[in-house]
């Protein structure tokens, strides 16, 4: 019995370092990818990330003027039938095809970046 909830244990604290070991490369991806379009403004945060092999998220936070924090966040969903985009949860839109090679320019960027600078060494 002992055995068994030590196997079970161990098996959980391996699953859960994998999983925290998958949120910091996605954490450091994120930060690579939040470069790749210029120089950030004061106050601003960005990222820009492939969260699996269908969904590309691009994420940005920034103070105004006023000082007001505001928020953006884009999710790219890959399907067969095209790209669509959903902006801070208000619903599905098809990508126009200026966009669709503007990501598909910034994913192979992203992937060269990601490769060259976080696992090149690994």
């Amino acid at each position: 019995m002992l055995r068994k909830l030590r196997v079970q244990l161990q098996t959980q604290n391996q699953a859960q370092a994998r999983a925290n070991d998958y949120r910091n490369l996605i954490r450091k991806e994120a930060a690579i990818g939040g470069t790749l379009f210029g120089p950030l403004p004061k106050g601003h945060r960005r990222e820009f990330f492939c969260l699996d092999e269908h969904t590309w998220v691009w994420h940005e936070e920034w103070i105004d003027k006023l000082g007001q924090r505001h928020v953006r966040n884009t999710r790219y969903d890959v399907r067969p039938s095209g790209v669509v985009k959903v902006q801070d949860g208000r619903g599905y839109q098809a990508l126009s095809p200026s966009e669709a090679r503007n990501l598909r320019d910034a994913a192979r960027l992203y992937y060269r970046r990601v490769m060259g600078d976080l696992y090149q060494n690994a």
